[in-house]
């Protein structure tokens, strides 16, 4: 009787450990890896996980772990070895575990812990697994909510963009909008919520949609931050956003700026070079506070306009005078559109890798023709 109690004293250690040591994360390649290490060391030989990446596919390595020499080499006795599939009872398997080792049979206990750490695994895996199917769904929902803006009005070429923040980002607050208004003129907006996830999500949708009504008025760009502040102020549940917003006349070649506490537009000349537009900055839509004042400068058809939010140039620790820097500094093809534009900032700038969401929104006065 002491014998068991100790076998299964010894088991629910081995077994308190997993919990521990395996599903650390919600990365499927990092809960594969621990599960190799804790079966090789607690069961003093090799395993090998393989994972099914869609039912009925083929199986891939996902991790190895143990010393050399405990898998059969073809020679001698063949060494004693499980294979138990990786899966929850009940549950369709994800793949299989195989454990090989030199030496004695698998005792009653090994086995336990065995089945219990894979089974243990393969919930990790499962959850990793929605995790991952959720985030692809929030993303898409995200894109498709930015790359929809309205229609400015043919003279106006424009292109955008729209990037996560990391591997694991759902969907934020940064957005961007084009609306047509009265004359050939075309209002251009880019904002960013304060904050990530649904509740940022769901604020910038609002803050798009009242954009819209708003901009339906042919408010000068000053006044509909105004107008845009006063109405979030007064809801309590909406969250403060930054927004820039531009109202572009082609006929003029004139374009007018507002900002609400946000980062500054760049101008692409035609020979490449950069320039940061240079305006007043009002506080962020949602304190009430108002003063928002306009900037107007020329915009020729030889130019194209970048707008964007703080994730494209801003980097941790660093003064946000450095990181506008980095911009000015670029040096495009020159007559770069506003496809390539967009191309060639998020690529220079590394935004594929910035630590928070990126939206960015380019615009040209397309060329008139010859008479």
């Amino acid at each position: 009787m002491a014998e068991e109690d100790e076998a299964a004293l010894t088991r629910a250690r081995a077994l308190e450990q997993a919990i521990g040591e395996i599903g650390t994360t919600l990365d499927a390649a990092t809960t594969c890896r621990e599960l190799a290490a804790f079966l090789a060391r607690h069961l003093h030989g090799s395993a090998t996980v393989d994972l099914l990446d869609e039912p009925g596919g083929p199986v891939r390595r996902a991790a190895s772990a143990g010393a050399a020499g405990t898998a059969d080499t073809g020679g001698g006795d063949r060494p004693p070895s499980l294979a138990v599939p990786l899966a929850v009872h009940g549950e369709r398997p994800l793949g299989a575990v195989i454990v090989t080792r030199r030496g004695p049979g698998f005792t009653a206990g090994e086995v336990a812990v065995l089945r219990h750490t894979v089974r243990l695994a393969a919930r990790h895996l499962g959850h990793a697994r929605r995790l991952v199917e959720t985030e692809e769904t929030a993303l898409h929902l995200q894109r498709a909510l930015v790359a929809e803006p309205g229609l400015p009005h043919p003279n106006l070429e424009i292109a955008g963009s729209y990037l996560p923040a990391g591997p694991h980002a759902l969907v934020g607050g940064d957005w961007f909008e084009t609306v047509r208004l009265h004359f050939g003129r075309s209002l251009l907006v880019v904002g960013d919520v304060m904050g990530h996830g649904l509740d940022a999500a769901v604020d910038m949708n609002a803050y798009r949609a009242l954009l819209r009504e708003v901009a339906g008025t042919d408010l000068p760009p000053h006044r509909v931050l105004r107008h845009l502040d006063s109405v979030v102020a007064d809801d309590d549940a909406r969250r403060p956003a930054t927004c820039l917003i531009v109202r572009v006349d082609p006929v003029r070649g004139a374009a007018t700026f507002a900002s609400a506490g946000h980062l500054p537009p760049a101008v692409f000349g035609a020979d490449g070079s950069v320039e940061i537009v240079d305006l007043p900055v009002g506080p962020p839509l949602g304190t009430g506070v108002g003063g928002y004042e306009p900037t107007t400068r020329p915009l020729t058809a030889g130019e194209t306009l970048l707008m964007f939010t703080d994730g494209l140039v801003e980097r941790r620790g660093e003064d946000v005078d450095v990181s506008l820097a980095r911009l000015a500094a670029l040096r495009l093809p020159a007559d770069s559109g506003p496809q390539q534009v967009v191309e060639e900032v998020l690529h220079r700038l590394d935004a594929h890798h910035a630590e928070d969401d990126v939206a960015v929104l380019a615009a040209r006065i397309r060329a008139r023709p010859a008479p």
